[in-house]
């Protein structure tokens, strides 16, 4: 009988166990371990929930040096590896290079949904002055009768999810000319309904309802507090310290300025 293929346990192997493979968890020790969850929850989201609150603020002052600065969120935005991924197409970086200001006004009742404001000057594109994506907070039926706790929680507060509580709508967008309506010449190419293959143009963000690669928690939750960071290449793998010839080369191969955005400080 031949041997091939037939393993030789090694010695010992049979009384080898695994040294933690009989623990368990009682019912009360995992009802303990539930309930110390909750409260590390409860304190995590209502330190957050100071920290909106306290930078509130701070954000207005930081909007308008961002303002006066040229081409500060486009640029922002575009030095986010997964934004450019859903701004890959020229119109689309075209049109950002108009945007002036991005802007959050939060939910009074929750603040972690909001809706995301955007300011353009003047522009070839659309009429707009300014381009929205609601997001809103949808409780749940138990919440009308939730009385919240010392820290101004309710246990709807604590059990929060983005896909099930928020809803997002769609906002129409007043283009010049069918010429200029990117939605129009990169739509979004869905396999079914709800299965999005080829998101298409950035402004399919704003005119559909869905937004199904998350582009508005990207923008709120990672670009807006962190913009300075990733105006400045500090973000991400933008390296604002290359030298000055490797930037020439490698803007002779974008397509335009904001495909692959640099900052370049004044020499004193």
């Amino acid at each position: 009988m031949s041997g091939k293929g037939v393993k030789r346990a090694s010695p010992g192997a049979e009384e080898q166990k695994n040294p933690l493979g009989d623990v368990e968890l009682s019912d009360e020790d995992a009802r303990k371990l539930g309930e110390i969850q909750k409260v590390m929850q409860r304190a995590e989201i209502a330190l957050e929930r100071r920290a909106i609150e306290t930078l509130a603020p701070k954000y207005a002052a930081r909007r308008d040096v961002l303002k006066a600065i040229p081409k500060f969120w486009a640029v922002a935005l575009m030095n986010n590896e997964l934004f450019s991924m859903h701004a890959q197409h020229h119109g689309d970086q075209a049109a950002l290079a108009y945007l002036e200001d991005v802007w959050l006004v939060r939910d009074p009742v929750e603040t972690r949904v909001f809706t995301i404001e955007m300011h353009f000057k003047e522009n070839p594109y659309f009429k707009n002055s300014v381009l929205k994506k609601e997001f809103k907070y949808v409780p749940p039926e138990v919440a009308a009768d939730e009385k919240p706790g010392e820290d101004g929680l309710t246990d709807s507060m604590i059990d929060f999810n983005w896909e099930r509580d928020v809803e997002s709508k769609a906002f129409k967008i007043d283009w010049k000319d069918d010429s200029k309506n990117l939605t129009k010449l990169y739509p979004r190419v869905s396999n079914e309904p709800d299965d999005v293959s080829e998101g298409g143009s950035f402004f399919n963000f704003f005119e559909s309802a869905h937004d199904p690669f998350d582009i508005g928690v990207l923008i709120g939750n990672d670009i807006f507090p962190d913009a300075i960071e990733y105006f400045l290449g500090q973000r991400g793998d933008i390296d604002t310290d290359e030298e000055d010839s490797e930037e020439e080369e490698e803007e002779d191969a974008e397509e335009i300025d904001l495909e692959k955005p640099r900052v370049k400080r004044q020499k004193h």
